[in-house]
């Protein structure tokens, strides 16, 4: 019975320590109960229900960059740098885990769909594939905030 009771009391600190979540500013963790998301935790300290709850997301509220190169069918390779960022994260945390290939895909059409511009104008043309890019990402609470192309 003592062994009980002090096993017991060396495992609550345990708990308790684990039970606490810390968020740093610029970013917000979504918290998933039993593989459903429940809420999103703002920054600073949270309480959670230890072996329960688990951090599913840690997204970052501030700009991310994706490179990427792609060959384009009777061009040069196109080497790129698309800046993006979450203005909503409720609505972004399902998708989050998908957003390079969101973006590298969204790319990749709007660069096929314009082959004769690609190497005229590149700076016009990242304009309409930040716009293109966009048109997909504000649903899902992402925003492209600049792209940047290069052509080999």
């Amino acid at each position: 019975m003592f062994a009980l009771i002090s096993l017991v009391l060396l495992c609550l600190p345990l708990l308790a320590a684990s039970a606490l979540r810390r968020v740093p500013a610029g970013q917000v963790h979504s918290l998933y109960r039993h593989g459903r998301p429940v809420r999103l935790l703002q920054p600073g300290t949270h309480w959670v229900l230890p072996l329960v709850d688990r951090v599913a997301h840690r997204i970052d509220l501030g700009g991310q960059v994706l490179r990427f190169q792609e060959p384009l069918a009777g061009a040069a390779d196109v080497h790129g740098t698309v800046y993006w960022q979450v203005l909503e994260p409720e609505r972004a945390d399902a998708v989050i885990d998908q957003v390079d290939q969101l973006i590298r895909r969204g790319a990749l059409e709007a660069l096929r769909e314009e082959p004769a511009a690609t190497a005229a104008n590149p700076r016009d043309l990242g304009s309409r594939l930040k716009q293109a890019l966009n048109g997909a990402l504000r649903e899902r609470g992402m925003m492209v905030t600049r792209v940047e192309l290069d052509f080999a």
